[in-house]
């Protein structure tokens, strides 16, 4: 076989190779609307309230557990190069040592963890059950991080780092699942 048929055997089809490239511009997408949705921080103790959650439970469903992990690892990135797209618009690698280091770390895993569960169902009753199971992700390890770096029992971390947000992640964690059911629809119609 010659060199110009090996090298070729080693390029992606068509196919693949516009997968990819849209599951990267997609993961750059919701990478950017996680952050953008950070700008609005509602200030209620160490753990402000955001819209953070409903980006990084969709970029699961929508990009599958590779790229929706991957995505939010790029919303991470941005902000410890210095972009302002952490909560209330701040920036730094020390938010990941901050209080709300954990929460930030759980995005990555929620958003892979919501990716897994809903490949194997399109209806919308399994898709909020998934983002719930990736909001757990979000409240285990940023609660858990909260009551290290506070110093603080877990049950006190719970209570200002979870109990506050669990009625509007709920709406949340909804609107994220109507639109990865939507995504979903319209990607099988194609």
């Amino acid at each position: 076989m010659s060199a110009k048929g090996d090298s070729h055997s080693q390029e992606l089809a068509p196919s693949q190779a516009a997968h990819r490239i849209r599951s990267m511009v997609l993961a750059a997408l919701l990478a950017a609307l996680t952050g953008a949705s950070s700008l609005v921080a509602i200030p209620i103790g160490p753990v402000p309230i955001t819209l953070q959650s409903l980006f990084v439970l969709a970029s699961g469903g929508i990009l599958g557990p590779k790229w929706g992990a991957l995505s939010m690892c790029l919303y991470l990135a941005m902000g410890v190069a210095g972009l302002p797209v952490f909560a209330g618009g701040t920036s730094g690698f020390g938010k990941l040592l901050g209080p709300t280091g954990g929460y930030l770390v759980g995005f990555v895993l929620a958003s892979a963890t919501v990716g897994s569960l809903t490949k194997s169902s399109s209806r919308l009753p399994w898709i909020f059950f998934s983002s719930l199971v990736g909001l757990s992700v979000i409240y285990i390890l940023g609660c858990g991080w909260l009551s290290l770096i506070a110093k603080i029992p877990l049950k006190k971390a719970m209570m200002v780092g979870l109990l506050p947000f669990v009625p509007g992640d709920l709406l949340k964690a909804f609107l994220a699942s109507l639109l990865v059911v939507k995504w979903q629809a319209v990607q099988t119609d194609r």
